[in-house]
């Protein structure tokens, strides 16, 4: 009823200005038989009135559509009144929906392209890497040292390049099945032997039960325990320089729930900052003073437990570490 009284008000002004003219003119020639006047004037508003009904009752369905958003893309093919104004609106929608479906299309496919070329690329780096790591392992050269080092630094972000793609093809990327948990975690710390000697941090594993089991994607929950633990022994490091600190890391159940545990000793998180660290990109106070710091890691990890239907628990106080609990529900 707006739409219509707003896009009518212009015509009744000038319908109300066009009969006050012709009453001054009829006025001013010396015409003063006032009754038969305003009975004119009626008669004019009589079939204003009748034309504004007309036009409102058969366009009714044609300004409720206009006054109303759509829901869905769907909407826009809804048939509207058979008059020329409701047939240009609606071809217009039609071709403005074709178009979207054409533009949607193109960028779909664009996005697929450059997801399997991020793929096909990220395993492509491995190889070189592979080799690079099997040529100076064995050799005890300080120089050889910080060449390991950043070779697992390049393949820790490989890593993170090939996940952080698959996260938007997350659905035709996930495998459930039952996953023995401390065989996980096992396997986690294994991965991250080197890295633990090198900045001088022990793991204390503590399994629990052998026996723990929960249903998930084991290659999505591997790459997130890594990155949480990565984190834990980088900030442990930045705690303690001459290391000697651990990183508890526990599994365990909590009612129904299987819990996996990473208890670091490191600089912790301030107050401010701990709302923030699963957004990505975000870095913190802490991660401003580490250059390899991308703040992506947290995210992806807070994005694969979201799809997965798993839960993130974080504490954390300034110099005196950080706790991070990924919670599965078990498998019975």
């Amino acid at each position: 009823m707006k739409l219509f009284i707003r896009e009518h008000v212009l015509l009744l002004v000038v319908q109300i200005v066009q009969f006050g003219a012709m009453l001054s003119i009829y006025w001013l020639d010396g015409y003063r038989d006032l009754p038969t006047a305003l009975y004119s004037v009626f008669l004019g508003f009589f079939f204003l009135c009748c034309y504004l009904i007309y036009q409102f009752i058969s366009r009714r369905r044609y300004y409720l559509r206009l006054g109303k958003p759509l829901e869905t893309l769907d909407e826009s093919f809804q048939t509207m009144e058979n008059n020329p104004v409701s047939q240009a609106l609606e071809q217009l929608l039609h071709s403005q929906y074709r178009l979207y479906q054409q533009q949607l299309t193109a960028a779909k496919l664009q996005q697929e392209q450059h997801l399997t070329f991020i793929d096909q690329w990220v395993h492509q780096m491995k190889t070189p890497l592979s080799v690079i790591e099997l040529t100076v392992q064995n050799i005890d050269e300080p120089e050889f040292a910080s060449i390991r080092e950043e070779l697992e630094r390049m393949r820790g972000g490989l890593h993170t390049v090939l996940y952080m793609a698959r996260l938007r093809a997350f659905e035709q990327d996930f495998h459930i099945k039952p996953v023995v948990l401390p065989r996980l975690v096992n396997e986690v710390v294994h991965d991250h032997k080197r890295l633990f000697i090198r900045n001088g941090i022990f793991p204390d594993v503590k399994a629990g039960s052998p026996g723990i089991t929960a249903r998930t994607d084991e290659k999505w929950l591997f790459f997130m325990l890594s990155q949480i633990l990565g984190n834990a022994i980088k900030y442990s490091a930045a705690a303690s320089k001459g290391g000697g600190l651990k990183i508890a890391i526990s599994c365990y159940m909590r009612g129904a729930d299987a819990v996996i545990e990473v208890k670091d000793q490191g600089i912790g998180i301030q107050a401010s900052d701990l709302s923030r660290v699963f957004a990505p990109f975000f870095t913190g106070d802490n991660g401003r003073g580490l250059r390899e710091s991308t703040g992506m890691g947290l995210y992806l990890t807070k994005e694969a437990a979201d799809r997965l239907g798993h839960r993130l628990e974080l504490e954390s106080a300034v110099g005196e570490g950080t706790v991070i609990r990924i919670i599965l529900k078990a498998d019975p």
